[in-house]
């Protein structure tokens, strides 16, 4: 399944440029860089001095796509509590899941 837009919350987030642009804790707000771990809750993303935790149910982040052939690359919006869930749970291609 390539990567768009409408697949994004079942694919692999891990090395995906993203930043912050909405959240419940103001201080998150702008928080940017590239996705190095992903949890149930949380979403890792490694700044340029540090690796930030930020919740994905209080935030909403903005993921660059890289370009695929001839595309353009692509800015998506997504609010967090759309991610939440055990990331092998929210890729898998079988089974009962509600983001197919």
């Amino acid at each position: 399944m390539p990567l768009t837009p409408e697949t994004l919350p079942r694919h692999e987030l891990a090395g995906l440029d993203v930043e912050v642009v909405a959240a419940a804790n103001p201080d998150a707000i702008g928080i940017a860089g590239t996705v190095v771990t992903e949890t149930t809750k949380t979403l890792g993303v490694e700044g340029t001095d540090r690796v930030w935790h930020v919740p994905k149910d209080a935030a909403t982040f903005r993921f660059d796509l890289p370009a695929e052939g001839d595309s353009e690359s692509q800015s998506v919006r997504v609010r967090g509590s759309n991610l939440v869930a055990r990331p092998a749970r929210r890729t898998e291609a079988t089974g009962d899941s509600k983001w197919r």
